[in-house]
């Protein structure tokens, strides 16, 4: 009898790390089931959308599946779209395209042209489950299909998202040529994302790194690699990093990091803006303005 229960606890042993993986694995790629949503997030998502409603709606299909977009003509005449600058804005975990256009209605008046959209399993796109991998194949779709795309303004893990279709680098097929980013409150080491979730759902050990392994198994490298300052060297661009000091959930010491040890990047940081406020502060969008200007100009010179 006692060698039999040892046999069943040895059993237990080994199959529920990899339940726990599994289940981890599923909760993590669900954006709806995040404890990071709000509680208010319905109703917040009913007054963003209310500034949607001048876009010009239109679904992409992407290799993720179908995808919501909005584009804005810039204030003014309309011209060709291949002479005037575009910004592809890219919202964050859990969020959506509306929380982005308080942060995109300046650029649309100032001249640019503006495109927002729902990621994968977000918002009004297709699907209930998403990872880092296809939001960034929406985001390279999405590009591909409204552009040309000259710059991206991304917030949180979107700011990766867009680095990694930017860079083209494993797993992605190839890169979009973005010229500059805008990255808000982006995190650096995706390790700390993971390792996060699994202390915040009480996994052993054993099971945090079976989920961590299926993670790596889609993105075909280990977490580890998956670094802003990986991700912006690969990507090749110039980059302006937005982030707040008191950001509670990427802290700020990410972007310092990030800036440090990429020579491309600058970094401006802002007060009492936490995590998501910061989208909608307008000391921070007109950063982004003037840093996006003199390319913007030299498009439109050309063009």
């Amino acid at each position: 009898m006692r060698h039999r229960l040892d046999h069943v606890r040895h059993d237990l042993g080994r199959w529920l790390p990899t339940l726990g993986g599994a289940l981890a694995y599923r909760k993590f790629c669900t954006p709806h089931l995040s404890r990071h949503r709000s509680p208010d997030h319905e109703i917040l998502v009913e007054r963003a959308r209310f500034h949607l409603r001048q876009a010009v709606r239109t679904r992409v299909a992407t290799s993720e599946g179908y995808v919501q977009a909005y584009v804005f003509a810039p204030e003014g005449k309309c011209h060709d779209v291949r002479t005037i600058p575009t910004v592809l804005f890219v919202h964050g975990w859990t969020a959506e395209a509306a929380f982005m256009t308080a942060f995109a209605e300046p650029f649309r008046k100032r001249g640019y042209r503006t495109i927002l959209f729902d990621l994968p399993a977000h918002g009004e796109s297709a699907g209930r489950q998403t990872n880092l991998i296809a939001c960034a194949h929406s985001v390279r779709d999405v590009a591909e299909a409204l552009g040309p795309i000259h710059f991206v303004v991304a917030h949180s893990l979107g700011g990766q998202a867009a680095l990694l279709a930017g860079g083209g680098g494993t797993p992605m097929p190839y890169a979009y040529p973005f010229r500059d980013y805008v990255l808000v409150s982006m995190p650096h080491r995706f390790a700390d994302v993971t390792r996060q979730f699994g202390a915040e759902e009480g996994l052993s050990p054993a099971a945090q790194r079976n989920y961590e392994q299926r993670l790596e198994q889609l993105a075909q490298r280990r977490i580890e690699d998956f670094t802003g300052v990986n991700l912006l060297a690969e990507a090749g661009g110039k980059a302006l990093l937005l982030h707040a000091r008191d950001d509670h959930e990427v802290p700020f010491g990410d972007a310092e990091e990030v800036m440090a040890s990429s020579p491309s990047a600058e970094l401006q940081a802002f007060e009492g803006l936490g995590h998501r406020k910061i989208l909608y502060a307008p000391p921070v969008i007109r950063t982004a303005l003037a840093y996006l200007k003199p390319a913007a100009e030299a498009i439109t010179r050309t063009a």
